[in-house]
């Protein structure tokens, strides 16, 4: 790819990275970005729950990023990208635009390397992520609802103070460093052949993909033979918020008129340029799944298997339970993105 490899070294200053070729971000990239995050984030249980395994009929673990740092995978892209930021341009601070996720990341990982950070959200974010980020020492702005007016404000603001933007998920280190998610699944779990990933912006997409074409590939050219099968890769949106299952069907990223959904996390009106041509390139298909699927598989694993995570957070199974994706015979790692519920919002989901 354009951007340099992540490496202990010294990196180029972020203006130099061009991520706008044909390249895709590699294996070993997010190798090295593991190795950046080896002590800081997390390492997630990948948690076996015979019960839903047996309601499923198929063997299914669930990737808990509900119990990473900050409460979501965001942490792991938002502390690599960070890591690699030259002294100079750190000591500038950092600015991000985000629908609460990747803001509270970006926060606690400036927070954590002396930073100082600005965060731009939605006025509609929830109050636990607005409160979240500032927990950690992020100045907090809200602007508008989509994510095009969230970004506009944040370059605005970025200019005038000097910050340095922090992508939310069109960027290589980003990607690299969500894809040490689907990395940690699968050497914990070699047999796992399906992985199902929530699809916002495609971000934590796009790394679970090159972590695992690239492992595919590795077995391959050892003879390892693995489980036998490739890996089959699957992306899941909320309906009212499909910005990429339109871009693939249209076949280049495209600009949604509006979004409607509950799982905040999962609502960008536009999948990034880069994101798009790693889900077109890895994935096997991008899958919708209904708010009220997600509504009861959110409730389902609350009260059924003591796991509280966001709506956002429980799309990749929703589309597991409500049958968009069949899971017969498979062995499926599934990702709980996020666990940053807002208690208004639990309270009406267990009214």
């Amino acid at each position: 790819m354009t951007s340099p490899t992540p490496d202990p070294s010294p990196d180029p200053t972020p203006e130099s990275r061009t991520d706008s070729g044909a390249g895709l971000v590699t294996l070993d990239e997010v190798r090295a970005a593991a190795r950046v995050l080896d002590g800081a984030a997390a390492r997630t249980p990948l948690i076996e729950l015979p019960a839903l395994s047996e309601e499923l009929g198929c063997e299914v673990r669930l990737k808990a990023e509900s119990l990473q740092r900050a409460g979501s995978f965001k942490f792991r892209g938002a502390f690599h990208y960070m890591s690699r930021l030259p002294a100079e341009v750190r000591g500038g601070g950092v600015i991000t635009y985000s629908s609460g996720n990747h803001a509270q990341a970006v926060a606690l990982a400036a927070s954590l390397s002396g930073m100082r950070s600005v965060v731009v959200m939605p006025t509609t974010a929830p109050p636990v992520k607005r409160e979240g980020a500032a927990a950690f020492g992020a100045r907090v702005v809200l602007e508008g609802t989509t994510s095009l007016e969230r970004k506009a404000r944040a370059e605005a603001i970025a200019e005038a103070e000097g910050l340095h933007m922090v992508p939310p998920f069109d960027d290589p280190w980003i990607i690299a460093g969500q894809g040490t998610c689907a990395l940690e699944a699968a050497e914990a779990w070699p047999e796992m052949d399906t992985w199902l990933v929530c699809l916002g912006g495609g971000g934590f997409a796009s790394g679970s993909g090159v972590a695992l074409r690239g492992i595919e590939a590795a077995r391959r050219a050892a003879d390892a033979g693995g489980n036998g099968r490739p890996f089959r890769i699957i992306g899941v949106e909320p309906e009212g918020a499909c910005a990429m299952r339109r871009s693939l069907d249209a076949g280049h990223p495209v600009t949604l008129d509006g979004v409607d959904t509950l799982a905040d996390g999962l609502a960008p009106v536009r999948p990034g340029d880069l994101t798009f041509r790693h889900v077109e390139a890895l994935f096997d298909d991008v899958v919708t799944v209904t708010d009220d699927a997600i509504r009861d598989t959110t409730r389902h694993l609350l009260l059924r298997h003591h796991l509280l995570v966001e709506f956002s957070g429980a799309a990749a199974l929703a589309a597991l339970r409500s049958g968009r994706v069949d899971g017969a015979g498979r062995r499926v790692g599934v990702t709980l993105s996020g666990g940053n519920m807002d208690p208004a919002l639990l309270r009406d989901l267990l009214a």
